[in-house]
């Protein structure tokens, strides 16, 4: 039987991106489908974080095309920011709302029916309930980076990218973080991902495109 077609979650097509005349990609293409994680591994500066920023529209590219479920990239596009959670940088949180404030704002911004309990849940998870109540600025450097992921996954999304999302964590919080992933794409989530964790890459990553000249796996 032949094999249905079907739109991936994410299609890049031949994307280039350079400053001035200095190419940092160059025809980079990549299907994601639901269900799938791609790893892009390489050296620092190989261009894994500006193809990341190219994908969820934080700059554009210089040429090539790229999708949200059949939906060309547009950064103003109210459905691919509903399909679409990121974490590639540190984030700008808001200085004066809390840690929980910060999880209930987008649980509600995004419309889920419980969102205390959805909060609850994910503060748990990322160990950040005894820091619920402190201001993102009086965070540690981890427990910031705990916070990004968990603003990552405290809302619904069809496909998460990530860059580097091991950063900052302890071996425990590298663990939970792979343990996570995994079940997230087994469970249909799309991921796109960049990481120098072997472990993460190892347990989570269905394909690993190593970006800098090595052959895809």
């Amino acid at each position: 039987m032949a094999k249905q077609q079907r739109t991936p979650i994410m299609k890049v097509s031949h994307l280039k991106k350079a400053y001035g005349d200095h190419v940092i990609v160059s025809d980079f293409s990549l299907d994601v489908w639901a269900g799938e994680a791609v790893a892009l591994t390489g050296r620092n500066g190989a261009g894994k974080s500006t193809i990341l920023r190219c994908l969820v529209g934080a700059e554009k590219g210089d040429e090539g095309t790229i999708e949200i479920d059949g939906r060309p990239l547009r950064e103003s596009d109210a459905k691919i920011r509903a399909d679409m959670a990121t974490v590639i940088d540190d984030l700008d949180f808001f200085p004066d709302l809390s840690v929980v404030e910060h999880l209930d704002l987008l649980a509600r911004a995004y419309g889920l029916p419980d969102p205390t309990t959805a909060v609850d849940a994910i503060l748990g998870e990322v160990l950040l309930v005894p820091q619920s109540g402190q201001l993102p600025g009086t965070l540690s450097s981890g427990q910031r980076r705990r916070l990004a992921l968990a603003t990552a996954f405290v809302r619904p999304r069809k496909i998460l990218v990530l860059d580097e999302p091991e950063q900052r964590l302890d071996v425990e919080g590298v663990d939970w973080l792979a343990r996570r992933l995994k079940e997230e794409r087994e469970q249909g989530l799309a991921i796109v991902m960049a990481s120098h964790e072997p472990k993460l890459v190892e347990t989570v990553a269905t394909k690993t495109v190593h970006v800098g000249g090595a052959r895809d796996e």
